[in-house]
């Protein structure tokens, strides 16, 4: 740990109060003292914040570092952009707890594989599976991994599903027995310090099977939220599909509103607030759900997006195509290795199947039905040979060619390991502005650690300085500070984070205003396929911060990052001793 005194700054303290002049003195890891004229102590360094901010470090609310951070413990490029600690669990997708059928283990880490786009390989060669429970998980983390952020996550209903029916959970509702064992894997993970239940009522898989726990029936959830209503200061997580697929987020939160009623249980409802501008027509529907389940007393706190949706259209490693009902090119996704998809692109029975795909399968939101917003670009060729700078759209106009054949024909041409940008799709910036203002909402959600091929999510945190604040003046530098800070850390009931206050661990960031920003994507050859070669990912360049601090000690300064790992695991503050239950 770094004894630190922060001078000539003006501080943001993550409350939403007024900015001010001072310094931060920090000692043994711990925000020590805050106020103007300190006085070095001897020993102690300073670090000059003159004509900067100093605010409390940056929560990542929403990632999925579960599995790459096993091999990726660097978290690039978070430090930059004053990254302190990151919300991992998400989705229903856990790697704990864990069957003990050896089947069931590899099903699990298939389905947080798919939906994160995360490599099965690394995940299954560099995680080490030496847990059953989530207690048992969570000190194996302790043990053999390092971090340059802290990290709180929830424990996923999906994991919890799996470890008690196997494969079984794909298919049925469970029995009274299994209940009470989920019941039981439930309650010894949030005796560990987990941060709540996570739970998936969206997605469905590369088969089109719906997601095990849209299998799960009303009697399994109120068995869970028993539990839940046993440790206070824990939350539920719960994904659903406003506007995004299948449209079927509206039904589920009416369903999850009637068990929820009379219950203390915080609930995080993500996706419940749309901010894409497509999404418009579900906007005041879900508003008035919203509003409808606070005045029913229910603790509700929508998750939404800052950032405008985005992706790349991948052939090595993605969701994207299943996720938008094309099961034909998913079978591109699937074929092993350059040579067998090719040969499937270059096939005129499947360029015919893929076409009709296109004209009746996929969902009007979905890239394949917006050839005018994907974009062929360098930085997505493999090979250089183009063209680039123009969209699909005029491509396979130019070739005389349906939008799929062309996107074949591109793809053929630079390389199948080629991606495709998709153009960000319109913002409703107001409604975002909304979801910032309102005081119970968890913002900065990103994916980062997901998806390495498609987007990066780390960075997009500092959207909310840059455009939000700097730029289009929508909000307050104040209240973008306290939206990733403070706000976030009560949500979790994280109360040791998340304000610049003397006591408080000494996560801090320093950033001058005028000189961050969000640079664009590039890619790094750096991830190992698990088969001895290495691949790559999307990442950016640091904001920069000047001074990213996790619990006293710098994790990136005067511009590089400085390979510090002084993270922890953090635990929600328990607010009463629970009653736990007997584990079987």
């Amino acid at each position: 740990m770094s004894d630190m005194l922060i001078c000539n700054g003006t501080v943001v303290d993550g409350t939403g109060a007024k900015a001010f002049r001072a310094d931060v003195r920090v000692k043994n890891g711990r925000i020590a003292e805050v106020g103007q004229g300190l006085q070095a102590h001897s020993g102690e360094e300073t670090f000059d914040a003159a004509g900067c901010y100093v605010t409390p470090g940056f929560i990542e609310g929403h990632t999925h570092y579960d599995a790459t951070m096993w091999w990726q413990p660097d978290l690039d490029p978070l430090p930059g952009y004053g990254a302190t600690t990151i919300i991992v669990g998400n989705c229903g997708f856990t790697a704990a707890p864990l069957s003990n059928d050896k089947e069931a283990q590899l099903e699990m880490a298939k389905i947080f594989s798919f939906f994160e786009d995360i490599p099965l390989e690394p995940f299954l060669k560099h995680v080490p599976w030496d847990w059953r429970t989530y207690s048992e998980y969570k000190a194996s983390v302790k043990r053999n991994i390092k971090l340059p952020a802290n990290m709180a996550g929830f424990v996923g209903h999906i994991a919890i599903r799996m470890a008690v029916m196997g494969l079984e959970a794909w298919k049925r509702a469970s029995t009274k027995d299994e209940i009470v064992k989920m019941a039981a894997f439930l309650d010894d993970a949030l005796s560990a310090g987990a941060l709540g239940l996570s739970t998936n009522l969206l997605d469905h898989d590369g088969e089109n099977r719906k997601i095990p726990t849209l299998v799960a029936e009303d009697e399994e959830f109120v068995a869970l939220f028993e539990v839940l209503e046993r440790y206070p200061n824990t939350s539920f997580q719960c994904i659903i599909d406003v506007a995004l697929m299948r449209d079927t987020g509206p039904e589920q939160a009416d369903r999850m509103a009637a068990l929820l009623k009379g219950r203390k249980i915080r609930v995080q409802l993500t996706g419940g607030i749309p901010t894409s501008s497509y999404q418009n027509y579900q906007l005041q529907p879900m508003r008035d759900r919203v509003d409808q389940m606070r005045k029913d007393g229910i603790d509700v706190w929508p998750g939404y997006g800052h950032t405008p949706l985005t992706g790349q259209l991948s052939l090595y490693k993605s969701l994207i195509f299943a996720q938008s009902n094309d099961y034909v090119w998913h079978e591109v996704v699937l074929a092993d290795g350059e040579e067998a998809k090719a040969k499937i692109m270059r096939d005129p029975e499947w360029r015919a199947r893929a076409r009709i795909s296109w004209d009746t399968k996929t969902y009007p939101q979905s890239p394949m039905s917006n050839p005018q917003l994907l974009l062929l670009t360098e930085l997505g060729s493999d090979n250089g040979t183009g063209p680039f700078g123009v969209t699909l759209l005029d491509y396979a106009a130019g070739l005389g060619l349906h939008r799929s054949d062309a996107m074949a024909e591109w793809l053929l041409a630079n390389g199948v390991l080629s991606t495709v940008r998709m153009a960000p799709m319109d913002m409703d910036d107001s409604v975002v502005v909304e979801m910032v203002r309102d005081p119970k909402t968890v913002g900065n959600i990103t994916d980062a650690g997901a998806h390495l091929q498609m987007l990066c999510g780390g960075g997009e945190n500092v959207v909310y300085l840059t455009k939000f604040v700097r730029d289009r003046k929508l909000i307050t530098l104040e209240e973008a500070i306290h939206t990733m800070t403070g706000k976030l850390a009560g949500h979790f009931h994280l109360t040791e984070i998340g304000e610049i206050k003397v006591g408080k661990r000494a996560d801090i960031v320093v950033f001058d205003f005028d000189e961050i920003q969000q640079f664009d994507m590039e890619k790094v050859y750096d991830v190992t396929d698990g088969k001895g070669g290495i691949t790559w990912r999307y990442t950016r360049k640091a904001a920069p911060m000047k001074l990213t601090m996790v619990n006293g000690e710098p994790t990136f300064r005067d511009g590089a990052y400085t390979g510090s790992k002084p993270g922890d695991f953090l635990e929600p503050a328990q607010a009463e001793a629970p009653i736990s239950i007997a584990a079987e």
